[in-house]
């Protein structure tokens, strides 16, 4: 991930957010009054804001909107449901802090872009308003492994296996059946009233159709989606931008899509942890 490249002109700082480490990255000049809550990749069980700063870079300098990438606990240590729980009180923290629901978006990568998914769910469950947007980049959203390009693209992703995704995914299960909404959302979860959602993945990568039985899900369920397919790419290809045409090309999309639902009133809010 040290090779991924930053953009310039944002500035980061450590702050905390519902009781877990964050960094807030910001553009140089005066941010627009919205944020992106984002959740790194790494199964559940690596990664962290700095590895995802290419990723959250691009969309505060292509949008003007601060974000959050939140620390959230991982497995093993931490196994299922800890992420969503620490999702869930980030959001919490930004609505406590006066920040309205219209003016936030949840975002993520690779396990990220499913706990984006998830804390939504969790929100809605617990009886709170829905943010703006969600933003999904490669997101795993079927912790079953039931999906079939998981057969039709092994050997072709060039990043995951199913040995490897069996092993995460055993960490972060600790033993929970994967057949529940929380875990496997794309076959499961009730979607009603969710967010609009914009789901970005590449043809090259295992779970490819995380996405695309997300995206039906949500079509049934009434939900606002957009399913956004780029043709030989691997997994979060959207991490290689500044490298990657198609990576650009993609951030673009969702920088717009994120311009388009974000919907904020007056200076921005400062979330307190």
């Amino acid at each position: 991930m040290a090779k991924m490249i930053v953009p310039a002109g944002i500035h980061t700082r450590t702050t905390a957010l519902g009781g877990r480490p964050a960094v807030l990255v910001e553009t140089a000049g005066a941010p627009k009054a919205g944020t992106v809550l984002y959740f790194h990749g790494g199964s559940y069980v690596v990664g962290s804001p700095e590895t995802a700063m290419s990723l959250t870079g691009n969309l505060v300098t292509r949008t003007g909107f601060r974000a959050f990438s939140l620390d959230y606990r991982l497995a093993p240590e931490h196994p299922f449901p800890a992420a969503i729980e620490d999702g869930l009180s980030a959001y919490r923290a930004l609505l406590d802090s006066g920040e309205a629901p219209s003016a936030i978006a949840f975002a993520g990568d690779s396990a990220g872009g499913g706990l984006a998914v998830t804390t939504c769910l969790a929100a809605r469950d617990a009886g709170l308003p829905m943010p703006a947007a969600i933003v999904a980049f490669s997101p795993g959203l079927d912790m079953t492994r039931t999906g079939e390009s998981m057969h039709t693209k092994a050997g072709i992703d060039p990043f995951l296996t199913r040995e490897g995704l069996e092993h995460t995914g055993a960490m972060y299960l600790a033993g929970q059946d994967p057949h529940q909404p929380m875990l496997s959302p794309a076959t499961l979860a009730d979607l009603s009233g969710f967010p609009p959602m914009l789901l970005q993945a590449g043809t090259n990568e295992m779970v490819l159709d995380d996405s695309t039985r997300m995206a039906t899900r949500a079509r049934e369920a009434g939900v606002d989606v957009i399913l956004d397919i780029t043709a030989d790419v691997p997994h979060v290809f959207q991490a290689f931008a500044n490298a990657l045409d198609e990576a650009d090309e993609a951030l673009d999309r969702a920088a717009l899509f994120l311009s388009q639902r974000i919907r904020a009133r007056g200076p921005a809010h400062t979330a307190e942890g």
